[in-house]
């Protein structure tokens, strides 16, 4: 009996092995393609506990969960068994007391949209917020535009569900020191997971202290160093951001926050970076909720293809024009800018707003710099449009080109900025790529995506050495290789680097205890048994 059959004989669920459905699953967002043995749709929990019970059974079996697909590194990629959990686990339970419980195969789209039925808001969304889930932000440990006043996922998840390597589910919730105390006197699995976690975060709590990232944003292995705060030990930091290698979630208990109702944007025209750490410090004095950017070449592009950046506006050509007369008569008489800085200042009134506005405007006139207030709802739109949507207008036009996500996601503490951001120039330089670069600036957290041909030879050259490059840039400015977009494939190599030995053998120690036979999405995080993580492995596996 092969095994599809076998799956089909012990669930509910959907089991697809034919070829269009395994070349489906092969690929994701990122530059990965790798074929699973079977595609498997589960229909509830009983589902997935049986499913893990046979994983445990199999040496060579093993279950990676998949959503929407928008992962950047190859997280959902598998040469296993892939999980669907869209077609059943798409449910909202309930929304109250400024919370929500729900399933993770949840569009992030549609949950946004029953939260403010409520005026309530899970502000960690991405910028992939209309084709992500809320399972998938869980794993990656999501951030955007809002994680600078409001933080990344890991803040928001109140509680959990998932199902565990012994076939139970459980529920994963902060507990106080008399809740931990009374897990780790249980005789059974959970117990000695929970007894397990403790003692290694007792043994080196200092440590982790002292090693924790010191930027604002993290995606980069386990979150140890957020489990115990001296008073909570709470697991839900050590899942979040987890890429689904500890277990899998089959609910999420949300906290959301109440949403400003009025924002206005200031906008800053930079031509030169060397100031950029010092005029991001000043603007951030005045409290902007969200501080983005995109460079000359982003704004050169939504002008080059104006037509299509028209039907994203929704707005008539002759419109457009006039709205982007300001920055035309700019060009014109000072030249492109280097980047364009947005700063969104946000109130409960249209006076609370204005405040801090003029007050931030009035803190950069001294620097020299072009800037503007946006007047109206259509110019927050054209500025907003402008950074969210340009890199797809950027794909859809470079025929023969493929997004390269590879070193997309870099971090460093914003005052480091002005040094930084030209040293990494000159590292990408000499590599003649395509490439955009936007951020959150205010985070000092930068998404920089080549565009490269497909089947380019090169790709197998550059990659590992300009991610080398780039990575030690980070590194020695204490940065994260990765803000928000997680592991993966790509940067599951690089870990002990960023790291180092030791806590990286903390990384590894993390998943015996909770996953001792490698069931759930081995290869990520940390490699497998024996191989570290392989970037051999990522290589010999880019789409072609």
């Amino acid at each position: 009996m092969n095994l599809a059959e076998e799956i089909k004989k012990r669930i509910a669920g959907d089991v697809f092995s034919d070829p269009v459905s395994l070349d489906k699953y092969s690929r994701d967002a990122s530059l990965f393609e790798v074929r699973p043995a079977l595609v498997v749709v589960p229909k509830d929990t009983e589902d997935i506990r049986k499913l893990v019970g046979f994983a445990a059974e199999n040496d060579d079996v093993s279950l990676t969960v998949r959503s929407g697909a928008t992962d950047m590194t190859g997280g959902p990629l598998t040469e296993s068994i892939v999980l669907d959990f869209m077609r059943y686990f798409n449910r909202v339970i309930n929304v109250e007391n400024g919370h929500a419980i729900t399933q993770p195969g949840v569009f992030y789209r549609d949950f946004e949209r029953e939260t403010l039925k409520h005026h309530l808001l899970l502000p960690s969304y991405p910028a992939s917020r209309e084709i992500c889930t809320v399972g998938g932000m869980v794993a990656n440990n999501s951030g955007g535009e809002k994680t600078l006043t409001y933080g990344q996922t890991k803040e928001y998840v109140a509680g959990l569900r998932a199902v565990l390597s012994d076939g139970n589910e459980y529920e994963i919730k902060p507990l106080d020191r008399a809740g931990l105390e009374a897990k780790i006197a249980q005789n059974d699995f959970e117990g000695d997971v929970y007894r397990r976690m403790w003692e290694m975060i007792e043994k080196n709590n200092d440590f982790l202290t002292a090693h924790k990232p010191y930027v604002s944003k993290n995606s980069a292995g386990y979150f140890l160093w957020d489990i115990w705060d001296g008073t909570t030990f709470d697991l839900t930091k050590l899942f979040t951001g987890s890429q689904g290698t500890l277990g899998i979630i089959t609910e999420i208990n949300f906290k959301l926050i109440k949403p400003k109702t009025h924002s206005q944007l200031l906008i800053i025209f930079l031509h030169d970076l060397k100031r950029l750490g010092e005029i991001a410090k000043t603007v951030m004095k005045f409290g902007p909720e969200s501080f983005e950017s995109y460079d000359d070449k982003t704004l050169k592009l939504a002008l080059r293809f104006l037509p299509d950046f028209i039907k994203l506006l929704g707005k008539g050509f002759l419109t457009l024009v006039w709205q982007f007369l300001p920055e035309f008569w700019m060009f014109v008489t000072g030249g492109v800018p280097k980047l364009i800085l947005m700063a969104e200042f946000t109130g409960d009134s249209e006076a609370e707003v204005k405040e801090k506005l003029y007050r931030a405007q009035a803190a950069i006139q001294r620097y020299g710099m072009a800037n503007r207030i946006t007047k109206n709802e259509e110019e927050v739109k054209k500025y907003w449009t402008i950074r969210r949507e340009s890199f797809n207008l950027f794909r859809k036009h470079l025929r023969g080109r493929r997004t390269a996500p590879f070193i997309d996601d870099m971090i460093v503490r914003p005052e480091h900025l002005s040094k930084f951001l030209p040293r990494l120039e000159k590292i990408l330089k000499p590599y003649h790529l395509v490439y955009s670069v936007v951020g959150h600036v205010g985070d000092g957290n930068f998404h920089v995506i080549p565009l490269m041909k497909i089947g380019d030879p090169r790709m197998t050259q550059i990659i590992p050495e300009l991610s080398k490059k780039v990575y030690d840039l980070i590194l020695e400015f204490h940065g994260s290789i990765t803000g928000e977009h997680n592991d993966g494939l790509i940067r599951t190599p690089f870990l002990k680097q960023m790291y180092g030995e030791k806590m990286y053998g903390l990384f590894e120690e993390t998943k015996q205890i909770f996953d001792p036979k490698n069931i759930f999405n081995p290869g990520k995080k940390v490699g497998l048994p024996g191989q570290g993580g392989s970037f051999e492995y990522a290589m010999a596996h880019l789409q072609k």
